[in-house]
């Protein structure tokens, strides 16, 4: 649970990053390519992170710029990066406004009374989840993905090191 500004924004900051730098990693012609009946596309993985921020941030009282929670999946792979850009720096200028005692405050999330500071929490934590989802997905699809928490297989050289053996 975040209890401050100041850590949500070292927090977001850097998960925000690094989903935008997968997001980039996205090609026209792979987002709506099926990988198979029961997975998501690539567009539909990438979409749901865009606009789950305003659908989930919403909930906390926090005004998304950009994308709504119901518009379409673009066309084309550079929107979806602007949408996620445009989406992930207005959530970080709102909860940066708060006052310490609003991360103490509580909303219906779902049917469950949660702190804001929670339902930030979970807003990143369903990040990660799907960018780990979208990166399969990728892979499958034959585009490259980046490292996060480590370097991905197509970085390895760059730290003088072989990728590890799958």
């Amino acid at each position: 649970m975040f209890l401050s500004a100041e850590h949500f924004s070292k927090v977001w900051t850097y998960e925000s990053e690094a989903t935008a730098r997968l997001l980039e990693k996205i090609t026209d012609g792979a987002l709506s390519r099926p990988q198979d009946e029961n997975l998501r596309t690539v567009g539909r993985a990438a979409w749901h992170i865009v606009t789950t921020l305003p659908e989930m941030a919403g909930r906390v009282g926090i005004p998304v710029a950009g994308a709504k929670h119901t518009d379409p999946i673009p066309p084309h792979a550079a929107a979806i990066v602007q949408a996620y850009r445009t989406a992930a720096a207005s959530v970080l200028a709102a909860v940066e406004k708060w006052p310490e005692a609003d991360f103490h405050k509580e909303d219906d999330m779902y049917g469950q009374m949660w702190k804001r500071g929670q339902s930030l929490w979970a807003l990143v934590a369903h990040e990660i989840h799907h960018r780990g989802q979208l990166t399969v997905l990728m892979r499958m699809a034959g585009l490259p993905i980046v490292g996060v928490y480590g370097p991905a297989k197509e970085e390895w050289s760059q730290y003088g090191g072989k990728p590890p053996e799958v």
